[in-house]
């Protein structure tokens, strides 16, 4: 069995934001060079933070998730009234690490910060894919609030996408910081 991957796949301001102050991200700009089905393809399991599935949900169309697993990490979402997801409230990182074991394709870590950190933090984050939209926020949502322990990354690919200036970074977690 192949082991599957946590990938925290994220759009990102140049100057590391996630969101806007709003919580917003009509900043990011969807290049037709990006091949999303082929992302989608790989992934069978979506997993966000509530203010993330708030968000998506939201927006009724269900951004292309249809037929993922989706868990919702969260401590104030009553699992009954959200019967189309997993709420998870309490021993996410144990959580998190029995769906790795599962049989299946990879997880889509989808937004949410805090969520990237404490994952990350307890060593279950393997690829990290941002892709660097070309805009300057001056504030918001931070990619990575408050990391307590430096993370080691080496590159796996960068991609340029012409028409929009965005660059698609991708890199491997490693368990031990990056060599000078």
């Amino acid at each position: 069995m192949t082991p599957r991957r946590l990938r925290y796949s994220v759009a990102m301001s140049l100057d590391g934001y996630i969101a806007d102050t709003e919580g917003g991200y009509d900043w990011i700009v969807m290049d037709a060079a990006i091949d999303f089905a082929a992302f989608t393809a790989k992934i069978d399991t979506l997993i966000m933070g509530r203010r993330s599935y708030e968000l998506v949900s939201g927006q009724g169309s269900g951004m292309g998730f249809e037929g993922m697993e989706t868990i919702v990490v969260s401590t104030t979402l009553d699992p009954v009234e959200h019967p189309a997801v997993t709420v998870v409230g309490a021993e996410v990182e144990a959580f998190v690490a029995d769906l790795k074991d599962r049989e299946g394709k990879d997880i889509w870590l989808f937004g949410g910060g805090v969520l990237f950190r404490s994952l990350l933090e307890a060593g279950l984050v393997d690829r990290v894919e941002v892709g660097v939209i070309p805009v300057l926020l001056g504030g918001g949502v931070p990619m990575l609030p408050g990391l307590t322990r430096l993370a080691g990354l080496k590159l796996h690919s960068v991609e340029e996408m012409p028409a929009t200036g965005t660059l698609l970074l991708k890199y491997d977690v490693t368990r031990e910081p990056p060599s000078s």
